[in-house]
């Protein structure tokens, strides 16, 4: 004999219907678990900074060059260069 108290069906329905919910729910827990694991990692984080900054960087340069090559702006800057070299 044992000492188990007998098992009603509607116990037996429900650790069922547990199971069945509980798995798919469970392998979704797990896979956002990964994906969180993943996204917290910081391993190619300053690579991609550097990255955003080059690019602002590059932008900026091409920019300038398309101010720089105006004629007003070529004259303001070559009368700048000959007052600074100019004496007295």
């Amino acid at each position: 004999m044992t000492n188990q108290a007998p098992v009603r069906a509607t116990e037996r329905a429900g650790a069922t219907l547990r199971a069945t919910v509980t798995g798919p729910v469970m392998a979704g827990r797990t896979a956002t678990r990964r994906l969180l694991s993943r996204l917290a990692d910081d391993e190619g984080a300053a690579t991609a900074e550097y990255v955003v900054a080059t690019m602002a960087a590059v932008g900026f340069a091409g920019l300038l060059i398309i101010i720089l090559r105006g004629d007003e702006v070529r004259g303001i800057l070559t009368e700048l260069v000959r007052n600074a070299l100019t004496v007295g």
